[in-house]
């Protein structure tokens, strides 16, 4: 990392006090711009719960597709948990978002435009699926049928495809069919 911004990790350890105090701070700001997002989605009294819904997968998609990389440098601190500490403060930096997301969900049900779901676990699967396309480059491929040299990231043809997935499945799962 101080490579690629070149700078010495003397001024890192300086200004954060030491690299794990960098990734944090990267997390924060990475959390705060989507606890925005979010927030910004929730209060719009224009939109249905479903609507805002579709315009949160399609931030997360946004967002996890432009930095596949500190994705995936992400999901390797949570998956091997070697500094609690650090460990700790990156979920309680995502804590937020997910109350915010549960909330609109709980929301739909009880405006009864949704059915009786567990709302925690309809997001686990939205972010299980980004996640799922963003462990591994040649696996992502392998799933949709590509090249292995094709980078599925920066498509936008995968990127639209990946949205419309989740919001199809959002909908399958949530939305109560209408009697005609």
């Amino acid at each position: 990392l101080s490579q690629r911004a070149d700078v010495n990790i003397a001024m890192i350890n300086y200004y954060f006090g030491s690299k794990e105090k960098l990734f944090e701070t990267l997390l924060e700001q990475k959390a705060t711009y989507m606890r925005n997002r979010i927030e910004a989605v929730e209060a719009d009294k224009t939109l249905t719960e479903i609507e805002k819904l579709d315009q949160i997968i399609e931030d997360y998609v946004t967002r996890f597709l432009s930095q596949p990389e500190f994705h995936r440098v992400l999901q390797q601190e949570l998956l091997v948990s070697q500094r609690e500490n650090l460990h700790q403060n990156v979920i309680g930096l995502f804590v937020k978002n997910t109350q915010n997301v549960v909330a609109i969900i709980e929301k739909g049900i009880r405006k009864k435009q949704f059915r009786k779901v567990d709302p925690p676990l309809v997001f686990a699967s939205i972010i299980g699926t980004i996640n799922q396309v963003m462990m591994s480059r040649t696996m992502c491929n392998l799933l949709m049928n590509k090249a292995i040299e094709n980078n599925p990231y920066q498509d936008p043809l995968f990127k639209k495809r990946l949205i419309q997935h989740l919001k199809q499945m959002v909908h399958a799962q949530l939305l109560i069919e209408k009697e005609s």
